[in-house]
């Protein structure tokens, strides 16, 4: 447990998932100190979201025998569009949400400041001051879960674009035509090879008649799915979900190629929940359908490689976005 000591010494970093929020408070060092999980029932919409928000900084300070006035900032990854100088989301399709007083409710409810940013930022900010100990100059991270989400950091800074809406590697049309997005367009990457993609695909099968060992145990309907369940497929020979999970490696590998061809960075990172679940029986795929589609020495010498943060990745960056701005 963390002593009682003054309040610079501490960080909370947030990250906002469409279906669940973590937090972890963390020390001036990026120790993580203690670290409390809460699902965001989106559905509820945003005054309850951010309640529930409060909650997790809450259970996450008392996990560690701290007070909320102990903590000098918390910083907070969101998915979508957000306005960093407000702390507004202006858009979050996973979420539902348009213009959201994010940082305004959320000070009001903890009385410490707050910052927002895009959860894929926030998450490159986690794994390139730790992971990567700030050592190459171009990196660019894409982060599977709930929807995809990215982040860029150009010349050792994270990169925001002209607006602050730079990132969005999730909204890349990949298959023109393709399944629709909560964004509202077709084909995005995010229809094609998020968790929420691929679940859908798997429904849309087992309605067509096709065969899953996952009906055994969740049932026709295929309830409470998560990631790890297609990974214990795979594992016992489910071929139906091993080519769903093909498919989804091969878009990611073309997103990849697709970021190297335009971008040239050094590494790019893979990261989030379905990275973290299916790394192993993605990242070949990946690798090698990005060797496939990058143009010919663009791909050489770029590092493409799973973050080894996992969920931590994102309240990790939150962290770093607190002490960053509380200098």
């Amino acid at each position: 447990m963390a002593e009682a000591t003054a309040k610079s010494e501490y960080f909370a970093g947030v990250d906002l998932g469409g279906t669940k929020i973590l937090t972890g408070i963390f020390d001036k060092d990026l120790n993580c100190l203690g670290r409390a999980k809460v699902s965001t029932k989106a559905e509820r919409g945003p005054e309850e979201v951010i309640e529930r928000i409060a909650r997790c900084v809450r259970d996450a300070a008392d996990e560690c025998d701290l007070e909320l006035k102990q903590i000098q900032a918390a910083g907070i990854g969101a998915p979508g569009t957000v306005d960093f100088e407000t702390g507004r989301i202006i858009f979050a399709p996973n979420l539902q949400w348009e213009d959201v007083p994010l940082k305004k409710i959320l000070e009001k409810e903890l009385g410490v400041p707050v910052f927002v940013e895009n959860d894929g930022n926030a998450a490159i900010l986690g794994i390139y001051e730790t992971e990567l100990a700030a050592k190459p100059r171009h990196v660019v991270g894409i982060f599977l879960g709930t929807g995809i989400g990215g982040g860029i950091i150009l010349d050792g800074k994270l990169y925001s674009g002209f607006s602050g809406t730079a990132g969005e590697i999730g909204h890349m049309v990949i298959q023109v035509g393709g399944p629709k997005c909560n964004c509202g367009n077709r084909g995005c990457f995010e229809a094609l090879a998020s968790r929420t993609a691929i679940f859908r695909r798997l429904s849309e099968a087992v309605a067509d008649g096709k065969k899953t060992l996952l009906t055994d145990s969740l049932g026709p309907d295929l309830k409470d799915l998560r990631s790890g369940d297609l990974r214990k497929a795979i594992k016992k020979g489910d071929k139906l979900v091993e080519q769903i999970i093909e498919e989804a490696a091969e878009y990611t590998g073309i997103a990849v190629a697709n970021i190297i061809n335009l971008m040239n960075p050094q590494v790019v990172v893979l990261g989030g929940g379905v990275i973290d679940a299916l790394g192993d029986e993605m990242m070949a795929i990946v690798l090698e359908t990005a060797q496939d589609y990058g143009m010919s020495g663009a791909t050489k010498g770029v590092d493409i490689v799973a973050s080894k943060k996992g969920d931590d990745a994102g309240i990790l960056g939150g962290a770093v976005l607190a002490r960053r701005q509380s200098k």
